[in-house]
């Protein structure tokens, strides 16, 4: 895996209103996306993780000023991430994290074993519901309502007992929770001075574990940000 990287990527500044589109469907692999978003991290994370720095170009987005191009030609939906390849375009985090990992060389992101992989996908399509109640919870007892999934995730991580990933070795699963747990947990830190990580000590070393890994801490963004950009958009109350 992919996960140690030689030295830090040099990436590019978001395209906004005034940038021209680059030359759409021209062979090249595009990966558009937003700095700040933990689903257009998930897909970065992924391409990172199986090297292909070189073979899938990143193409950031400024999140306040899209330009009109990317929705008139590259993806009517106007969402990021978004994968250009093969001349189409398809879009979704989790459908992208996939795609990469089958279509692409590189380590494999998903293990093997039956166990495995039938905990993996049930683990997966929670994590649509993880999402869904990090959300809700902005709009009511936030520190409250995010405890059940976060010690979900805390039982879930014992699953497996050959290493500290939720399938015991590290897979697309960290890749799906890690952007919205890191959220989580800078909010809650940073707004009710609450560690997420307090009684959950599966959760507190697999944070730990994630963070040690080149390929996912070099797609983090700046956390005061992303606190701002949570308190203006989501947070009703606290």
């Amino acid at each position: 895996m992919a996960t140690d990287l030689k030295a830090r990527e040099t990436l590019p500044p978001p395209l906004d209103s005034t940038s021209n589109p680059p030359p759409l469907f021209d062979g090249t692999t595009r990966l558009y996306i937003t700095y700040r978003s933990p689903f257009a991290q998930r897909a970065l994370i992924t391409r990172n993780c199986k090297g292909l720095q070189d073979e899938i170009k990143l193409v950031p987005l400024s999140l306040t000023d899209k330009p009109a191009w990317y929705r008139e030609k590259v993806y009517p939906v106007d969402k990021v991430p978004s994968l250009e390849h093969d001349n189409k375009v398809m879009g979704e985090s989790l459908d992208i994290m996939k795609y990469i990992d089958s279509k692409f060389e590189g380590p494999s992101l998903f293990p093997t074993d039956p166990a495995k992989r039938d905990y993996g996908e049930e683990l997966w399509s929670y994590s649509l519901k993880f999402v869904e109640t990090m959300y809700s919870a902005l709009k009511g007892e936030t520190v409250k309502e995010l405890g059940p999934p976060l010690d979900h995730l805390d039982r879930a991580l014992q699953k497996f007992d050959d290493g500290p990933f939720f399938l015991g070795q590290f897979s697309l699963v960290d890749i799906a929770f890690i952007p919205i747990v890191e959220r989580i947990q800078l909010l809650l830190s940073d707004v009710w001075k609450h560690d997420i990580t307090l009684g959950r000590p599966n959760l507190a070393s697999w944070i730990e574990e994630m963070n040690k890994i080149d390929a996912y801490t070099q797609t983090k963004y700046d956390p005061q940000d992303i606190v701002a950009y949570i308190k203006t958009h989501f947070l009703v109350k606290h």
